[in-house]
């Protein structure tokens, strides 16, 4: 009997830490180059907050605001890419576009955080991987989020309603395929106004009570994890927050194996997906 309980035991711990990669063999890179417009201030922060985690648990981070970084050679040194607030376009030529998407048909991992949805709003690829493009935000304000996935490992750590001070991204040009884990309760929402009560309901469109806030996407080829949230630098030195940003760089790089570019097949950034 002895035995059996042990074996449940081990059983049990190795279930709990199946999702556990070899974190001295993990690097990243983050992300943080913007195009022309609107740049947040948390930037910096979300660098520091990822730095902070690489030497927490062990695993290599490296950033950059320079897209030179985007040629084959360099980005298979990654298990994952994380664009943290970034916005418009972020490349500088459509050969680095191309070695970007091939990393991710290569079996890349990406993370995309808070206004990640905003970026590169003119390469249909881009959003498609995404799941939509940006539309419009709420105002900052307090409202609820609430996980619609708590069996999801990126979840792990996250209040079921979890009250935060953020903006509520809505998107255009919805596609199929994100599958979301956590929501906005868009019935929180300061709705005091009848011209922002107009507007949530415009962008909410034909949902009228929770709208995605993170997901998760196996991409051609790729896996992708994103979070609208994040909008204040205060955020990345907020444990909750901090967990939810780890969790979703944590899922991603369990799901990358390898970096095989010898799967990438795009010749041009505007292939048609396979």
């Amino acid at each position: 009997m002895k035995h059996i309980y042990a074996f449940l035991l081990i059983a049990l711990y190795a279930s709990a830490h199946a999702q556990d990669p070899n974190w001295k063999r993990v690097r990243v890179l983050v992300y943080t180059k913007n195009g022309k417009g609107y740049v947040h201030d948390n930037i910096p922060f979300a660098v520091q907050a990822v730095l902070k985690l690489g030497r927490e648990h062990g695993f290599s981070v490296d950033t950059s605001s320079r897209a030179e970084v985007f040629s084959e050679s360099n980005l298979k040194k990654y298990n994952t890419l994380i664009f943290t607030s970034t916005n418009n376009d972020v490349f500088d030529s459509d050969a680095q576009r191309l070695a970007f998407r091939r990393y991710i048909e290569a079996g890349g991992g990406f993370v995309g955080v808070h206004s990640v949805t905003g970026t590169e709003r003119n390469w249909v690829w881009f959003k498609r991987m995404l799941g939509g493009t940006f539309l419009w935000h709420a105002k900052f304000q307090p409202f609820n989020v609430r996980v619609i996935d708590s069996n999801h490992s990126s979840m792990k750590g996250i209040p079921a309603v979890w009250t935060r001070n953020d903006e509520c991204y809505f998107a255009k040009e919805l596609s199929p395929g994100p599958t979301a884990v956590l929501a906005h309760d868009i019935t929180s929402l300061d709705r005091s106004d009848p011209r922002e009560e107009q507007k949530i309901k415009d962008a909410a469109g034909h949902y009228n009570t929770l709208y995605p806030a993170a997901w998760y996407y196996d991409f051609d080829g790729g896996h992708t994890w994103c979070t609208a949230l994040g909008h204040s630098k205060e955020d990345y030195s907020e444990p909750t927050f901090v967990n939810h940003l780890f969790q979703g760089i944590r899922y991603v790089v369990t799901r990358v194996k390898q970096i095989d570019f010898s799967r990438a097949y795009a010749t041009n950034r505007d292939e048609p997906i396979r």
